[in-house]
């Protein structure tokens, strides 16, 4: 049974007439095509006893048969309505549409406004954002092998990386030279804007890559990933310039004890939410729990946050397959910010990360 396949029978199971897909990354896990649409419309829309079809752009149409989509894919111009087109596609293969699926946490509310403009009859009330997260929350062994792929992109990086490290240079100079590295590498896509992140700007975990100089005895934070075949990684190490004080040491040490006690935890049957546990209370009886301001990890595989998130009130049980971070982070404002993080995937008896760059405290 192919993952469309899979689709269609929750669409017959359901109820529905039919299913509109509309966010990018499920329809190119669904059929293996992807590409952001901005402004225009890109939909996948599955019937639960015909074929599904595509529509898209037409400047992506021929693109989309390239992936060997085997199905009908249609394009509109950009002065033409995509929405009247798509009822009328719809209509084609359901003369009155009554009940249909879409991913609500996907579709604005303009767009669906939209959509109910041409089909007037249809209720848009059954969500398929779960059932889909659901369908990606448990790798194959080849989702796993190009997931491996990315993580030894990500340590090459690191490795780019820290060479590129000096005192007296901008965070901004660090990462271009890593991302020019992996370019010559071939790897052409990061998964996210890459952070290097020095000193006191490090405690901002939200931040971004500035012209902030790199100073001696300070601490710099690198949060980076790539993407192989559609999948990413994502990946967070903390190196020091010069020489650190013991407080600056004595946060790293806390936070890798953290990071490896949840990696060790980590295995079938235990919950998502006793993973963030076993490393939040070390941090917190270290005294920096208050510093430690995001949930200990999130899920990934084609997108940087995926189902599960790894936080307190997940009590969903771990089963081989799933892939998810583990980035224990503390967070002094105008000290040092410090985040070490690896994704993993869960196995027969424990996890395996995808990242391998070592984890013991290095100075450049």
């Amino acid at each position: 049974m192919t993952k469309l396949d899979t689709v269609q029978n929750w669409t017959y199971k359901n109820e529905l007439d039919f299913t509109y897909l509309s966010d990018p990354k499920t329809i190119q896990y669904l059929t293996g095509f992807f590409s952001d649409p901005v402004e225009r419309v890109l939909a996948l829309v599955v019937f639960p006893d015909k074929e599904p079809f595509m529509f898209a752009p037409a400047l992506e149409v021929e693109a989309i048969k390239d992936t060997g989509f085997p199905y009908e894919v249609y394009g509109y111009l950009d002065h033409e309505n995509p929405w009247q087109m798509i009822a009328e596609h719809i209509k084609e293969r359901v003369a009155n549409p009554k009940h249909a699926g879409l991913e609500m946490d996907n579709l604005t509310i303009s767009r669906l406004n939209a959509l109910n403009s041409q089909l007037s009859d249809v209720s848009f009330d059954k969500d398929v954002t779960d059932f889909m997260s659901g369908m990606r929350l448990i790798k194959s062994a080849d989702e796993i092998e190009k997931l491996d792929a990315a993580g030894r992109e990500a340590d090459f990086a690191f490795a780019k990386g820290f060479a590129a490290v000096k005192a007296g240079k901008p965070e901004s100079a660090v990462m271009a030279e890593l991302e020019y590295a992996l370019k010559q590498k071939g790897v052409m896509e990061m998964s996210f804007d890459t952070l290097v992140q020095a000193g006191a700007h490090a405690a901002e975990p939200h931040g971004a890559t500035s012209d902030n100089v790199i100073k001696n005895n300070e601490m710099v934070l690198f949060d980076l990933g790539t993407v192989h075949q559609g999948y990413i990684s994502d990946s967070s190490r903390t190196v020091a310039v010069g020489e650190l004080s013991d407080k600056q040491k004595d946060i790293y040490n806390v936070c890798l004890d953290a990071q490896l006690t949840a990696m060790n935890y980590v295995k079938p049957g235990v919950t998502a939410e006793s993973v963030d546990k076993v490393a939040r209370d070390i941090i917190d009886k270290a005294g920096y729990g208050k510093y430690f301001i995001h949930r200990l990890g999130h899920g990934m595989g084609m997108s940087e946050h995926e189902f599960p998130s790894i936080m307190e009130g997940n009590k969903m049980e771990l089963k081989p397959g799933m892939c998810f971070s583990i980035e224990p982070g503390i967070y002094v404002p105008g000290f040092a910010g410090v985040r070490i993080e690896d994704c993993v995937h869960v196995t027969e008896d424990g996890c395996k990360p995808f990242t391998h760059t070592p984890k013991e405290l290095k100075y450049l």
